[in-house]
């Protein structure tokens, strides 16, 4: 391998092991606090940060990692059958992460814009089974829209041109997996479906709540010093107000990374000029940003986990 090519390589590669180390550390963590805490149920925020670790976790270990590989130079192939299953599952855990991350976001808006906050267990459970259909909800209906990869990929055998790609799953032949659609139109159909329902429209919605959130914050902050906020509510709320931040910086990340793929890739459709190289590598690593820093900003941002990961790494 060239020097070029081996640090990239290497930059890759921390990446991933980034992504699975942080993901896997934050679930243990999370589900190891409920273990020894009364009523050892998941908070709901912690069971949304669950859910997205889980998704990322999913996408970097048969995703990232065969990218990884390939890269090293060890040629990896999958048969038809099964390039339409790795095809529908890269499809479902980018969408699932995308919406999850919108989750989080709204759920922390509309906690933080909340007039009347009500305290107790009743209100939590309320909260907890109300989020277990919403994420059942993004779970299943991700699934059912990415069924078109179980028709439209396939395997193709040695170097392939590809003509079209799809944001949500790869931006070159994996594993000699590739999409196949039967006329240019019903790719472009497909393709645009994809970008406007998976990545643009969570993409906006998320800018709106985080701006709405911002605004609560700012709210937040004058009815504290003008002193018109009880103790316990404003501990509530102070506390709230901490979990915003990491999840604007959360979500800051993955429109940063978003644009930075979604970029490359509608050039790479739309235009192919002499930067395809150049952009396509933006791609390859923005694609990958978030789901190797996510974790750190979810560790370094969460007081307990912060808390919980210091104690494991001193004990």
């Amino acid at each position: 391998m060239s020097e070029v090519f081996t640090v990239e390589a290497i930059l890759f590669g921390l990446l991933v092991f980034s992504g699975i180390l942080g993901n896997i550390l934050v679930i243990y963590v999370v589900f190891q606090s409920v273990t020894k805490t009364p009523p050892r149920r998941l908070p709901p925020s912690d069971l949304i940060l669950v859910h997205l670790s889980l998704a990322n976790l999913l996408s970097s270990l048969f995703r990232t990692v065969p990218i990884f590989v390939s890269d090293l130079g060890l040629d990896l192939s999958l048969s038809s059958g099964w390039c339409r299953v790795f095809m529908l599952l890269w499809v479902w855990w980018r969408a699932v992460g995308c919406w999850v991350t919108l989750t989080l976001s709204v759920f922390q808006c509309t906690t933080l814009r909340r007039q009347n906050v009500a305290f107790g267990p009743i209100t939590v459970q309320r909260e907890r089974r109300r989020l277990w259909v919403v994420l059942g909800v993004v779970w299943g209906a991700n699934l059912a829209f990415s069924v078109p990869a179980l028709v439209y990929s396939t395997h193709v055998k040695g170097n392939a041109t590809v003509e079209l790609m799809v944001i949500s799953s790869t931006t070159r032949p994996l594993l000699g997996c590739v999409w196949e659609f039967p006329s240019e139109e019903q790719g472009l159909v497909f393709t645009s479906t994809s970008l406007a329902v998976n990545e643009v429209l969570p993409l906006v919605l998320m800018v709106c709540t985080n701006v709405a959130t911002l605004h609560a914050l700012a709210k937040h902050i004058r009815a504290v010093a003008s002193g018109g906020i009880h103790t316990e509510l404003d501990k509530h709320l102070s506390s709230e107000r901490k979990a915003a931040r990491v999840i604007i910086s959360l979500v800051l990340l993955f429109v940063v990374c978003w644009v930075l793929q979604v970029a490359a890739v509608t050039y790479y459709n739309h235009n192919r000029g002499h930067h395809v190289e150049g952009l396509l590598t933006v791609s390859h690593f923005s694609s990958s940003l978030f789901v190797g820093f996510s974790p750190l900003v979810v560790a370094l941002g969460h007081g307990k986990l912060r808390r919980k990961i210091i104690s494991m790494m001193l004990g």
